[in-house]
């Protein structure tokens, strides 16, 4: 109908993309609306300045295709709310620390805000009947309406005819039978679809966009919560780089593995004991588990752990600068490379 505007929730992804062409087709205005929580894998990338193993960089999925495909777009940062979201999840998590159904609520809920501030009339999302277990089946679909308080004003084009009737379908503001019926994980009618449109670029959904569903993500998260029972944003966020280590005595290390994460840590350097050889390789951070100095035996275990990623020389050896947060104590120190039982027994 004429005037009639929606927001949609927009990845960059191929579902999201069909999702809103499938909308605009019936004369719809569309906004599509990305949030950044903090845990998307390439725009956190992106943000850091990392590259691609071809030398390339890192774009915003959602950024690039609503640019390709000429649709408004919108980028919000929820990422300092979402923190609750990861940490007390109402509804648990999925098969690591993914708390689909208590994240999807929020965006929803986020997006009514938007909806209501741009006068727009309801929702559209990408998402496709039983296509993930946790959050895509219909029970689910429900709660996360309930609890975001959308019932009835969310669209989800990819799977309408199969799901009930939505407001804007009962009002006739789009017509149902123009909308699809997928079910499942194939994408066999979402690529037929894409060719008719148009769409030959997108976000490969096996690239994992989120470090929450990532089994690497999760070990560390559940290690900081067995080890000391709580996490700070601070250390949730720091979850998403670098390699991390655990001294037997209890301090935290996290050595980088490129210079994106190096300019990232160099950021927070004066907030932890920071570590940078004299020459090329890798930086680190350290954090005592109570407020206290590392002790030179510490200090000595963790430049033997940065020598280790770093260009040494023959002997393995290379001269490593620390610093004590607020550089209150600052020194060089001989790192020799670790060896690597001692390494491996120290990894997260």
């Amino acid at each position: 109908m004429e005037g009639k505007k929606a927001v949609a929730l927009y990845s960059g992804g191929l579902d999201s993309t069909l999702a809103i062409k499938l909308i605009q087709n019936q004369g719809i205005d569309v906004t599509a609306v990305h949030f950044y929580t903090g845990f998307c894998i390439t725009e956190t990338k992106r943000r850091r300045g990392e590259k691609r193993e071809d030398g390339s960089h890192y774009m915003n999925p959602a950024l690039k295709y609503a640019a390709k495909y000429g649709f408004k777009l919108e980028i919000v940062d929820i990422s300092e709310e979402y923190f609750n979201i990861v940490t007390n999840p109402k509804y648990g998590y999925g098969s690591n620390i993914n708390p689909c159904i208590d994240c999807r609520a929020f965006m929803y809920k986020k997006a009514r805000e938007i909806m209501e501030d741009i006068g727009a009339d309801f929702l559209v999302s990408g998402e496709v009947l039983n296509q993930r277990p946790m959050s895509q089946h219909l029970k689910a679909m429900k709660i996360i309406e309930r609890e975001a308080g959308v019932e009835g004003l969310v669209v989800k084009p990819l799977s309408a005819k199969v799901l009930p009737p939505t407001i804007p379908e009962i009002r006739g503001w789009i017509d149902r039978n123009k909308l699809e019926g997928i079910v499942g994980r194939s994408r066999k009618r979402q690529l037929e679809l894409a060719k008719q449109f148009g769409i030959d670029e997108y976000e490969q959904p096996a690239g994992g966009c989120c470090y929450l569903t990532d089994e690497n993500f999760a070990r560390k998260y559940n290690e900081v919560i067995s080890f000391q029972g709580s996490i700070t944003r601070d250390e949730l966020y720091l979850l998403t780089i670098g390699r991390h280590f655990r001294l037997p005595s209890g301090t935290k290390v996290i050595v980088t593995r490129n210079e994106g994460e190096g300019r990232f840590i160099r950021g927070l350097s004066k907030n932890y004991w920071f570590f940078e050889p004299v020459g090329k390789g890798a930086v680190a951070i350290a954090k005592p588990v109570e407020d206290r100095d590392l002790t030179d035996d510490e200090i000595k275990a963790v430049a033997d752990l940065v020598a280790r990623y770093c260009k040494t020389d023959e002997k393995g050896r290379i001269n490593i600068k620390y610093s004590s947060p607020q550089n209150v104590k600052e020194g060089i120190i001989l790192g020799e490379k670790l060896q690597e039982e001692r390494l491996e027994s120290w990894r997260i």
